[in-house]
């Protein structure tokens, strides 16, 4: 399988709530392989954007990997700024948010594992 992150079609759309729209395509679906892991998705979030407030449930862990961009992350009620290079873990249950604070798009990964039981 291949698939070019930036030639890949995306889809606009509110993303839980936030402001403005976001462009997403769905890398890997949960079934599409043998590792577990629920999705990977690319998202774009431009200037003025944002992914709301929202959590997941106990089952789930999701992590942001910020490839381009700089902007406010919220994670069970702290903010702190992220940009490129920065990984973020969001925990199981947890409540998160990424606001586009900067004048250049945010690029990242996110990614959605199952939590072992």
């Amino acid at each position: 399988m291949k698939i070019n992150i930036y030639t890949a079609n995306t889809e606009e759309s509110v993303a839980h709530a936030g402001r403005g729209f976001v462009k997403t395509v769905r890398l890997l679906a949960k079934g599409a392989t043998t590792s577990g892991c629920n999705f990977i998705d690319f998202t774009v979030v431009p200037p003025g954007s944002s992914i709301g407030l929202h959590r997941h449930a106990q089952s789930e862990e999701e992590y942001y990997l910020v490839l381009n961009g700089e902007g406010i992350m919220t994670v069970d009620g702290s903010e702190f700024p992220v940009s490129t290079g920065d990984l973020i873990r969001n925990c199981p249950g947890g409540e998160h948010a990424l606001a586009n604070c900067g004048v250049a798009d945010i690029h990242l990964f996110v990614f959605e594992v199952p939590v072992p039981k």
